[in-house]
């Protein structure tokens, strides 16, 4: 099963990039320490990521615990047990439960194997999640981080994210998601690091715990 990174690996990473980098140095010295909590994995994993996608936290839970009830256990085999009108019965839109019985039937013919991703590159693993219908780029990425704690993925097209990035450089507009991938490439092999912490610093300011510096301060004030 994958591991996270240990609080000693998360600090030396951090303390890397904030060497590298004094755009990420801001927002090092004003975000603490946060604990890598890696989500569960597996078929479970990337079919809950589905489920919370374009709904909010409240939504998604409701339905998640909708669909463990009518279920029993989160499988491939359980969500092809149930038609699409019952899993709609559930609470999953028509869209959702026919993106979650194709990847459902994925896994069981053996055309991909969610429960053994770590053993691909981080190229190849996306190349496998994406090849899934319903998961795009952002889903894979994502799934990567949070359920494997893959240390150099970098999900360029969120918008927290390329937010955060925008008020680190202090520029006035936000970089799209071609932008943010080039601005990330200093980052390498601690991307998904730096991503962890410009968004727990995203977080913070939006939150009032995290008071920005004049410079980032600007940044934020700007409209695109």
């Amino acid at each position: 099963m994958p591991k996270p990174p240990s609080p000693a690996d998360l600090h030396a990473a951090r303390q890397h990039l904030a060497a590298i980098d004094p755009a990420l140095a801001r927002a090092h010295a004003q975000t603490p320490m946060l604990e890598w909590r890696l989500r569960p994995g597996g078929f479970e994993g990337l079919f809950r990521m589905i489920v919370e996608q374009q709904v909010s936290v409240a939504s998604a839970a409701s339905v998640w615990a909708r669909l463990q009830a009518g279920l029993g256990e989160i499988t491939p085999e359980a969500l092809l047990a149930h038609d699409i009108d019952s899993l709609r019965g559930m609470g999953l839109s028509r869209q959702k439960s026919t993106y979650g019985q194709g990847i459902a039937l994925a896994q069981i013919e053996g055309r991909i194997d969610l429960e053994h991703m770590q053993t691909l590159s981080d190229e190849e693993a996306i190349a496998a999640l994406t090849a899934l219908k319903g998961v795009g780029l952002w889903t894979a990425e994502a799934y990567l981080m949070m359920c494997e704690g893959r240390l150099d993925v970098f999900p360029g097209g969120d918008v927290a994210l390329q937010e955060a990035i925008k008020w680190a450089d202090g520029t006035e507009t936000r970089p799209d998601q071609k932008a943010a991938y080039a601005r990330a490439e200093l980052w390498r092999p601690y991307r998904a690091v730096a991503t962890h912490l410009l968004w727990a610093w995203y977080t913070g300011v939006k939150r009032g715990e995290i008071v920005l510096d004049d410079r980032a301060a600007q940044a934020l004030d700007t409209k695109e």
